[in-house]
């Protein structure tokens, strides 16, 4: 029954639109349903040894990476034949600056990691999330490094436009966009699989406070700043008592406040 199954035609065909359909949903969820668990919950309280540096270096690195693959894998190649770019430019372009932002991006990880692991008080008030998306993450980059090793193999382009065709395949819905990458690398499959398995867990992570900025903070809640309070009185008073100024109803809690 199952002898003509290809483990590639799952991964690379099917899962994307598995994932895809996690994170969309997930996400409008979690705003829904928990809106005070979207957050970064920041340990620098506890301890900012290796935050600064760690977290600069780690979201500096990560930051450059993301729009560079966003940008890289769905400009459509048609663009690029327009403007005159050679292919092998483009990968000159993507190995140096990609080279530069996942170097950095892997220091500031290890960092984060080394710090949230080895710390006592962090380690207690991490979740197993915590851990596993910043495990996760690292792993990303170093695998990432590693095909850029591969890349130099093959700097006429070749390969980039086979992961730029099964991105914009799998945009626009063509079935068959998983045969791209079939005879590419195991080590490019390993990346895109960590990739869309970190695009999962993204709803339910951390995360999420990548949305914060243009969706919370400067569409949604303009001037708000959350700060820790060290009243007693509990929060389902103060939450009638701020309704009750508003004339609307919020969220109910029975937990009492810090």
């Amino acid at each position: 029954m199952f002898g003509n199954f290809d483990i590639d035609y799952l991964i690379f065909g099917i899962l994307p639109y598995a994932v895809l359909a996690v994170a969309l949903v997930g996400t409008i969820a979690r705003y829904e349903r928990d809106p005070f668990t979207w957050k970064t919950s920041s340990s620098q309280l506890l301890r900012r040894k290796q935050l600064m540096w760690g977290s600069v270096l780690f979201h500096v690195g990560i930051i450059v990476l993301f729009f560079g693959h966003l940008i890289g894998l769905f400009t459509p190649i048609w663009v690029l034949d327009a403007l005159g770019v050679p292919y092998g430019l483009k990968q000159w372009v993507a190995v140096i600056l990609g080279g530069a932002a996942g170097l950095a991006a892997f220091v500031g990880a290890s960092m984060l990691l080394h710090r949230r692991l080895f710390d006592a008080r962090i380690r207690v008030n991490s979740s197993f999330a915590d851990i596993a998306i910043l495990v996760a993450l690292w792993l990303q980059v170093v695998v990432g490094l590693g095909t850029i090793i591969l890349t130099l193999e093959h700097m006429d382009g070749s390969e980039m436009v086979r992961f730029m065709t099964w991105s914009q395949s799998v945009m626009t819905l063509q079935l068959n966009a998983w045969a791209q990458v079939i005879n590419v690398h195991w080590l490019y499959k390993v990346h895109i699989l960590l990739g869309m398995v970190i695009l999962a867990a993204f709803p339910f992570t951390r995360l999420v406070h990548m949305l914060s900025v243009p969706i919370r903070y400067v569409t949604l809640r303009p001037g708000y700043q959350i700060v820790r309070s060290r009243r007693r009185r509990p929060l389902e008073d103060r939450r009638r008592a701020y309704d009750a100024l508003q004339g609307k109803h919020g969220p109910s809690a029975t937990t009492p406040a810090e």
